[in-house]
């Protein structure tokens, strides 16, 4: 068994155990006679003359002819776009996650003791938890329609149709918050479900999943939007994600609204407007510049899991949902 820090693995990787299909947008009724007759929704190439908005030097700002000059500046952009059509007043969403187990097994490990000794810890709280902490958060995302990021906003009403196998479900999403994981009893068959396949009690689990949101007629959607390395050679500002056409959400962004379940970090009740976090090794939320889970703080994902690993018991139970979440996310661990 590893029992020292020196008997940390050099070469570590887990295989991520959600596995998240791209999200394809259609536009529909809100009525169910014509949910089942929803169109793929396309992307609309607009030019448009915008004006200068950026933060302009105090120079230019406190000379009124050097600011009607820059004002007289036209900001020509090339943008995608998406809308609903303007006899479609709700948008669906439809995907798939493969939930698999096999959490306490790496996928890269150079160590023999190490992974012994890992196993057994994993093993272990498999047993105590059951992966029922985790897998009810992972539902209540899904419930909640949290994937859907900025296409919840402003929606009149919002449904989430879950299937798995010959199991259905639908949730209205406006019931469950997106601050905490309250307990709802009409959660707990889908968290069953997942809890089964990351526990090992099920190889996997299937689950089709379509929201439907509605938004109003005509109304804009929003896609993913892709990065653009070379912005010098690109004629589009914003360039919209798309998979044959059909305007999509990657696959990325919807895993990363399945695994905002961490309410386990230092600061989270006293961050106000921050709420669960996304599991990742130090915590970081990338459009507030801060990484929540500081290594100087011991709490970040490396510390945590050397002595979880190891054998060594954690602070709480909070602290082993924390590390396992971050395998269930899957990467590379290594040293390198």
């Amino acid at each position: 068994m590893a029992k020292k820090a020196a008997d940390i693995a050099s070469v570590l990787a887990f295989e991520k155990k959600l596995v998240v299909s791209d999200g394809y947008m259609y536009g529909t009724c809100w009525d169910d006679e014509h949910k089942v007759k929803a169109e793929p929704l396309k992307l609309v190439e607009k030019s448009v003359r915008g004006t200068i908005s950026n933060r302009l030097k105090p120079a230019v700002q406190n000379d009124p002819a050097k600011l009607n000059a820059e004002v007289e500046k036209p900001n020509l952009q090339q943008v995608d776009s998406c809308a609903l059509g303007m006899e479609q007043d709700t948008l669906k969403l439809a995907f798939t996650i493969k939930v698999l187990s096999g959490v306490e097994k790496p996928s890269a490990c150079n160590n023999a003791a190490f992974a012994q000794s890992y196993a057994a810890a994993a093993k272990g709280y498999i047993e105590k938890t059951g992966f029922k902490e985790l897998s009810y958060r992972y539902a209540y995302n899904i419930a909640s329609a949290r994937f859907l990021w900025r296409n919840r906003l402003g929606a009149e009403k919002i449904d989430v149709c879950v299937k798995v196998g010959s199991w259905e479900q639908k949730f209205d999403a406006y019931t469950y918050s997106l601050r905490d994981f309250t307990e709802h009893e009409e959660i707990k068959a889908l968290a069953g479900k997942i809890a089964a396949a990351l526990s090992g009690e099920e190889p996997y689990q299937f689950i089709e999943v379509e929201a439907y949101a509605k938004l109003g007629v005509g109304q804009e959607v929003y896609p993913s939007e892709e990065l653009v390395f070379d912005k010098g050679n690109s004629r589009k500002s914003k360039i919209l994600y798309h998979v044959d056409g059909v305007a999509a959400m990657h696959s990325q962004k919807l895993g990363n609204a399945l695994r905002t379940i961490d309410t386990w970090y230092p600061d989270f009740a006293s961050e106000e407007g921050t709420g669960p976090i996304a599991i990742e090794p130090y915590g970081a939320v990338t459009n507030l510049g801060k990484a929540f889970r500081n290594p100087k703080d011991k709490v970040d994902f490396y510390t945590l899991f050397d002595k979880f690993a190891l054998g060594e018991p954690l602070a709480s139970a909070e602290e082993e949902h924390y590390v396992m979440a971050v395998l269930v996310r899957g990467g590379v661990f290594g040293k390198g």
